[in-house]
């Protein structure tokens, strides 16, 4: 196994132990830090390291070492995809594995003899996870992260958000037209109801001023919109769905159109129509598009206002697969995704899974 190590100056003796250990055992050992037991070191600064280099892949395992190991268990936490265990004994490293998948083991430098500690390690080392009702919970953990928390920025470039809108209202929504049994006229209502309600976290960020107004008490100082200009632009056709929903809320908005269609053998984008406001680089534009399945037309859509001047962009969808959060992210790392849910994975076909259908057929009552 490739195994990235790291301690502070309290896990430093244990952790020269330790990876004595590993190189006997035969394992590829590179050691993060620190290198005395004199010089204080503060532990997120190895342990954050460490589980990065795990979580993306780089090392297949990771063990982390400081007074009690508490700290850095925490510290490694907090980065996405790094799942790390504090073991106090061979029972706790072995459940570790087998039922929790962990990836980084936390010990005690101040807490554990040599011994035991190493007795820790070869036991956690040698245990594989269990699966079955284990992966089930596991994924829950994922599905949590991926809805929650922030993609690592791409150094240079402006990260920009993924949201997840889970208003009790918004969610409520969803589940009915998730039902296979909502009507064509309830799904297109309900849609424009959702894409309204969104229309509140897609602008929280707009520039305010102050202005003065006289009330019919007294004179004062109130915040309105400084004049931001705006453009939906909703991808055709399910994108058409979700524009009139947006438009009550913010009817000075200009429309604009994007024909694309996803070819039922590549799953790739092809354009066929592109109808912009004339003056796209002077406006905050929100592509609509409600199923965020492959990233490719989204993607597709955004290269479009991109090429034409535009330059804040934002994606509004109502439901998300992680393939086509990603492909977005990876393509267009600099904008804002904003979803009402985000799925489980997309299925051979290409479509959402649980998804709720083909969004254009069930808006406008086609097979």
């Amino acid at each position: 196994m490739n195994i990235a190590i790291g301690a502070d100056h309290a896990g430093f003796t244990l952790k020269e132990s330790v990876k004595n250990l590993l190189l006997s055992l035969g394992h590829h050992v590179d050691d993060f830090g620190t290198d005395s037991a004199e010089r204080s070191v503060d532990y997120p600064d190895i342990a954050i390291p460490v589980a990065e280099a795990v979580a993306s892949g780089t090392y297949d395992r990771g063990i982390l070492l400081c007074g009690t190991g508490i700290g850095m268990s925490i510290a490694a936490n907090k980065v996405k995809g790094a799942y790390t265990a504090l073991c106090h004994g061979v029972f706790e490293a072995q459940a570790s594995r087998k039922h929790n998948n962990a990836n980084i083991l936390a010990l005690g430098g101040r807490i554990l003899g040599e011994e035991i500690a190493c007795q820790i390690v070869t036991a956690w080392l040698s245990t594989s996870f269990e699966g079955e009702r284990h992966l089930r919970r596991t994924r829950s953990i994922q599905h949590y992260e991926r809805r929650n928390t922030p993609e690592h920025p791409v150094p240079g470039v402006e990260t920009g958000r993924f949201i997840v809108v889970d208003h009790p209202l918004i969610q409520h929504k969803v589940a009915i037209i998730r039902d296979k049994r909502t009507s064509v006229k309830e799904f297109r209502e309900l849609v424009q109801e959702i894409a309204g309600l969104m229309v509140y976290e897609t602008t929280r960020d707009l520039p305010l001023e102050e202005t003065c107004v006289e009330t019919p008490l007294e004179r004062t100082v109130v915040k309105t919109l400084s004049g931001k200009k705006l453009a939906v632009v909703p991808v055709l056709r399910a994108g058409l769905g979700m524009v009139d929903g947006i438009l009550r809320l913010v009817p000075n908005a200009k429309v604009g159109h994007i024909g694309l269609y996803r070819d039922p053998e590549t799953l790739e984008p092809v354009e066929y129509y592109c109808k912009l406001p004339g003056d796209i680089q002077e406006r905050d534009i929100y592509i609509l598009d409600p199923m965020l399945a492959t990233g490719g037309s989204a993607s597709a859509a955004i290269d479009l206002v991109k090429r034409k001047g535009a330059r804040k962009i934002s994606l509004v969808c109502l439901i998300a697969a992680p393939e086509g959060v990603a492909k977005v992210r990876e393509r267009h790392p600099e904008v804002d995704i904003f979803t009402a849910a985000l799925d489980k994975h997309l299925n051979d076909h290409g479509y959402i899974v649980p998804g709720l259908g083909d969004a254009g057929d069930r808006l406008f009552g086609t097979k």
